[in-house]
């Protein structure tokens, strides 16, 4: 950024040599104050409130720019797309407005808008719009994530506790409304003038009136939003409003908090396990190599597929079949939102396994990891590696170890790698690490570590990730790779007779569940159960797509996904979508006419 080009375009380039001289770059442009605006010499009100006018302008551009790149341009045409949408405002701003000075109001409204946009960011979220003390924020779009609606729900609660903390003159609440739906998103104005990417639809006006009927510091949801969120929160059901501007009465629930939920699948599927089909030869390999690590030569199976393919479910069939059997039972769960928070997955384990609940106090919280550590003779320099990795305070019970932070790191991985073969001498141990295509840097570590001290201890590791993590640990003589694929035709009829019981489905919309899933187990569930919600044939017939619109083929639940899988093609995605305009089948003819590519760009797009 040129700052003194800046400087210059508001008609103030005489302070440019004061900013210079405080080492003010365009890293800290955006958060000076008011007050760091006086000690660089800026007495004049006017000049000031010129120049909080223009951070506060550069503020809301970098919040727009602080997402991945996007090929987003002015000429793209609009698309239709699943959003989830969160409204947040701020309580008693017009009382705040009454009794404060405008210059303090600024701050304090600047300092809010700067807290939503650090939060969402950190959730990949958009901030589409500040609106006074309003911001309207958009989850999947312009990039998707398969978890939009439930990293809306973790910003919109985490905002709650931001605010809250926030440094002002006087304390501040918020409330957050959110809903999902499908929307139709691209730039509203057109090229040339003030360009605004919005969305078109009910889905914003939903939000924010959800907002609107929110206690203070309270996350009220749509039940189109608490669909997607399985187990993941706890929920207070709010029952049926009308809402002003919404056709007919609207379901709302109040988020409370993140569950204690063990994982992922767990939360979306525990409570409605679908039965395990075409999986039989995979499920016999699991058994043996387990068979062969509890005689002392640990094993380790790399389980690999694209997402939906049933490699969770298969994990938990072993568990399934292991009912009565002596054994320790560890699970790790990586997270899309916290690839880069160092051993998120351990830390998590280790909470779940202490019963670790949200209001318990500190002592509390120490008293039950001493109780887990306890079974396996841990040693209190361990014990206090522990704590601190989960962040828990001493108390005094253990030692101050006076530790670098390499030095700490170190320890810990040692201590933990330690902690899973102490508990081999007990039992045999079965550790599954789902997701490791989402885990972070120590954590993929201490895996390796794992892999190499297995060997020789009576426990089986298995490690979940799909195609595009590429295991290092596959040559070793103790693992086993093992790659799930799709279903086959009859596997999928058998699929769908397990979910629909006694019920029995048009010989046509069979059919087209067979043709639009490509025998992906997860895709094969949800559309079938979509199809069984619908309150007729006609219903059914339109759900599984015999309508124009392709969107009505794909269930809620899938959209998320489907689009997040497109959103990472890049440029790709133009002609993905092209395809999907034409039909299922296409020659590359007609592909090439419509498109409009070389045949270079075709084939790079094709090969993908």
């Amino acid at each position: 950024m040129d700052l003194g080009g800046w400087l210059r375009s508001l008609g103030l380039g005489q302070y440019e040599a004061a900013f210079r001289e405080n080492a003010i770059d365009d890293t800290v442009l955006p958060n000076l104050t008011a007050e760091d605006l006086k000690d660089l010499g800026v007495d004049i009100v006017g000049h000031r409130r010129k120049l909080l006018d223009a951070i506060a302008a550069l503020r809301a551009d970098a919040s727009a720019k602080a997402l991945p790149a996007t090929d987003i341009t002015a000429k793209d045409t609009a698309e239709r797309r699943q959003v989830t949408v969160m409204f947040s405002d701020l309580v008693g701003s017009t009382a705040l407005s009454a009794r404060m000075d405008p210059e303090d109001l600024r701050e304090v409204i600047s300092a809010y808008q700067k807290c939503v946009a650090e939060t969402v960011r950190r959730f990949g979220g958009f901030v589409a719009r500040y609106l006074g003390d309003g911001v309207l924020v958009y989850f999947g779009y312009p990039h998707a994530h398969e978890d939009d609606a439930e990293r809306a729900v973790r910003a919109g609660l985490e905002l709650i506790a931001a605010v809250a903390g926030l440094k002002t003159c006087a304390p501040l609440q918020v409330r957050v409304g959110i809903a999902t739906g499908l929307v139709v998103v691209g730039h509203l104005i057109p090229s040339g003038e003030s360009e605004e990417r919005g969305i078109v639809g009910e889905t914003p006006n939903l939000a924010a009136r959800l907002q609107s009927i929110a206690e203070p510091n309270m996350v009220v949801i749509a039940e189109s939003t608490r669909r997607l969120l399985g187990s993941f929160f706890q929920l207070d059901d709010l029952g049926t409003r009308s809402l002003k501007g919404i056709g007919g009465p609207v379901r709302a629930w109040a988020a409370l908090r993140a569950s204690s939920v063990e994982g992922r699948f767990e939360a979306l599927h525990a409570t409605d396990l679908t039965a395990l089909v075409g999986r039989e030869e995979e499920s016999e390999l699991l058994l043996r190599r387990w068979s062969k690590a509890k005689t002392g030569e640990g094993q380790v199976v790399l389980l690999t597929g694209e997402a939906g393919i049933g490699k969770s479910r298969l994990a938990v069939a072993l568990v399934e079949r292991l009912v009565g059997e002596p054994y320790t039972r560890l699970r790790y769960f990586c997270s899309p939102q916290h690839t880069n928070s160092a051993l998120y997955p351990i830390i998590g384990q280790m909470e779940h396994a202490s019963g670790l609940a949200h209001d318990d106090t500190p002592q509390a919280r120490l008293d039950k990891l001493n109780a887990v550590l306890e079974q396996t003779s841990t040693s209190i320099e361990d014990a206090a590696l522990f704590a601190q990795m989960l962040s828990l305070p001493n108390d005094g019970r253990y030692p101050l170890l006076e530790l670098t932070p390499q030095q700490r790191r170190q320890k810990t991985l040692e201590a933990l790698t330690a902690q899973a073969a102490k508990l081999a001498t007990q039992h045999p141990v079965l550790m599954i690490f789902e997701d490791s295509h989402w885990a972070d840097p120590t954590s993929l570590e201490l895996l390796s570590r794992t892999v190499d001290r297995i060997k020789t201890v009576p426990a089986l590791l298995i490690v979940t990730f799909r195609p595009e993590f590429k295991a290092p640990w596959a040559e070793n003589s103790h693992v086993t790779s093992v790659t799930l694929n799709r279903l086959g035709k009859g596997e999928v009829t058998a699929l769908i007779a397990c979910l629909v019981g006694n019920k029995e489905l048009p010989a046509d919309v069979m059919a087209e569940i067979l043709e639009r899933t490509d025998g992906i187990p997860l895709f094969v569930e949800e559309m079938t159960k979509a199809v069984l919600e619908a309150e007729s044939e006609g219903a059914a017939r339109r759900t599984v797509g015999a309508v124009p619109s392709p969107a009505l083929a794909v269930p809620a639940s899938l959209h998320a996904s489907l689009m997040a899988r497109l959103d990472r093609l890049g440029p790709t995605k133009e002609v993905a979508q092209i395809g999907s305009a034409i039909g299922r089948e296409f020659s590359h003819v007609l592909l090439a006419s419509v498109g409009r590519k070389s045949e270079a760009e075709l084939g790079s797009a094709l090969d993908r």
